[in-house]
């Protein structure tokens, strides 16, 4: 008997490392389990969504806005510019402007290990949605910015200039910016505010197109000719689109479908609203008459000056940031083709540029507490901190545009014959018409 219960014992011990093994590996694997990010379905089919509605901005939103402000000879050709840009750009993110902006953690510039969405596969997220669909959020971003600069340009560039300028606009400017402010950067570690781009995509675009206008020269007649809008009822209509799109391009740029996007979606529309009505009012009472063109372009303005500060205001603060777009966009767009005699055509840097940098500083105010906003304890130091960014910005993509302008400048050439601006882009750049008159 004895002998029975030595042997039982000495299996149970035999035993026990195996079975404790065991157990071990079984809560291991549970831990792995449990501790296993997933993707969230609820907020990747809202960023799927954004997603949409900023290439919707661009493509077809941006480009009716634009082709309806040109004269009927050059329709085409800026259709053709927003659309060839898109794909350009596209094409230009999945190569490397990606690993540029997004990849890795260094201070300048991404490490390129990403280079062609390189290992990129479906089991990646981004936070808790798949990386591929923050890839393609991005990459609506990149189509748009350089598509703003188009209107700074219309009717007498080259087309071949444009494609070049856009290459080298995106690497030298865009993928960097991108990367201090949202990829990790210097900027970003300074606690610099912009949630979706009064720096990165309104300062940038703004101030080299003021600098590519002035360089490509005016139209013929500027500022005594001005041209007219061929189509307001086009630009209406692509003015409205981008209204819709900029809902993905804010309350998406929270990426997730929470409390903070439906604030973001509100006091965009507010901030639209009230600069819409502001600018309205101030041409009434100017030429006595409210124009359709103008109204939609106020809702530009007010689209554009609460982007960077759409994650940290409420109501109170979207209307302020309206009223301020409204009025100081419009006085802006006066100032450059007056005083600074630079024919920005479709006021890119007075909309975009001014609205952008307004609102970028104006987040460290609208931001606080007091006025109804979050994340902003600090005004004084939240504000310095917001000058030191866009000062920064500002200086590189002037200085970078600058250099692109004279590479293209000595390649391909800026601008087209005196000939071809007269009788339209269109039939000389493109061989089609928009409209045939017969």
């Amino acid at each position: 008997m004895k002998n029975t219960h030595r042997l039982i014992l000495f299996l149970l011990l035999s035993l026990a490392p195996g079975f404790l093994f065991a157990q071990e590996a079984g809560l291991t694997a549970v831990a792995e389990q449990v501790t296993q990010v997933t993707a969230d379905s609820g907020n990747t089919a809202w960023m799927l969504t954004a997603t949409v509605l900023v290439l919707f901005m661009t493509l077809p939103g941006l480009a009716l806005f634009y082709g309806g402000l040109v004269r009927a000879q050059n329709v085409l050709s800026v259709l053709m510019h927003c659309f060839a840009i898109a794909c350009l750009a596209s094409v230009m993110w999945v190569l490397c402007l990606y690993t540029m902006s997004f990849s890795g953690g260094g201070a300048w510039l991404g490490d390129f290990q990403q280079f062609g969405l390189k290992g990129v596969t479906t089991a990646d997220l981004s936070g808790d949605v798949p990386e591929s669909v923050f890839i393609m959020f991005q990459m609506t971003f990149a189509i748009i910015t350089p598509g703003l600069i188009v209107g700074a340009f219309v009717e007498r560039m080259k087309f071949s200039a444009i494609l070049l300028f856009t290459a080298l606009w995106l690497v030298l400017v865009y993928a960097p910016v991108t990367h201090w402010v949202w990829g990790g950067g210097w900027l970003q570690g300074r606690g610099v505010i912009d949630l979706a781009g009064g720096i990165v995509v309104h300062a940038t675009a703004g101030i080299s197109a003021l600098l590519l206008a002035y360089f490509v020269g005016p139209r013929e007649g500027f500022p005594k000719k001005l041209h007219i809008p061929h189509s307001p009822g086009m630009v209406m209509i692509g003015a409205s689109m981008l209204w819709v799109g900029w809902f993905g391009f804010n309350a998406g740029s929270q990426l997730a479908a929470n409390e903070s996007a439906g604030m973001t979606m509100l006091v965009t529309h507010i901030s639209a609203a009230v600069a819409s009505l502001t600018w309205m009012m101030i041409e009434w009472n100017k030429t006595g008459k409210p124009g359709l063109v103008g109204i939609v372009t106020g809702m530009v303005a007010g689209l554009a000056s609460i982007t960077p500060a759409s994650g940290n205001v409420g109501p109170l603060g979207a209307v302020l940031i309206g009223l301020m777009a409204g009025s100081i966009c419009y006085f802006a767009c006066g100032f450059v083709k007056g005083k600074l005699k630079i024919d920005d055509t479709l006021d890119v840097f007075a909309v975009h540029g001014v609205g952008g940098i307004m609102g970028t500083i104006m987040v460290a105010v609208f931001g606080t507490a007091a006025f109804g906003g979050t994340g902003v304890d600090d005004m004084v130091g939240q504000l310095g901190i917001q000058l030191f960014a866009l000062a920064v910005v500002i200086a590189w993509s002037a200085v970078a545009t600058a250099i692109i302008v004279f590479v293209c400048k000595k390649t391909t050439g800026l601008r087209v014959d005196r000939e071809v601006e007269h009788t339209g882009l269109d039939l000389a750049e493109h061989g089609e018409t928009a409209y045939h008159f017969e």
